[in-house]
């Protein structure tokens, strides 16, 4: 089964961008293992100034993925991380209460195209 790649948008306050550095420059480990038990891998986060857009990119290598998505919503840490971050940004998501919630808070974007290349 192919990995399945995942692209989300997300708004930042601008007056939170060097805390939003900040935080991500030293992720809480049991975030990250809670990402990684939830078979995410190559996972980034951009960041487009000009409209203020955070951008992230993942893959998921499971076979799963809305059980790995509840088990990381469920997972405490991460919750304890998405009360820190969401106050930094802004949904684009009509509805989206916060991470974790019945709405996504980060906005899917849909994939156009794909080139992977020659892995040899």
């Amino acid at each position: 089964m192919p990995s399945k790649r995942v692209c989300q948008l997300v708004k930042l306050k601008p007056a939170a961008e060097a805390e939003y550095r900040a935080i991500h420059a030293a992720v809480w480990p049991k975030v990250l293992a809670a990402i990684e038990r939830a078979h995410i891998v190559d996972y980034s986060i951009h960041y487009y100034a000009p409209l203020q857009l955070l951008i992230a990119n993942f893959k998921y290598t499971g076979t799963d993925y809305e059980a790995d998505m509840k088990k990381i919503a469920e997972d405490p840490e991460t919750q304890r991380w998405w009360k820190v971050t969401d106050l930094m940004q802004e949904t684009l998501v009509e509805g989206a209460t916060g991470s974790g919630g019945d709405i996504p808070w980060w906005a899917n974007a849909e994939e156009v195209f794909r080139f992977e290349g020659d892995s040899a």
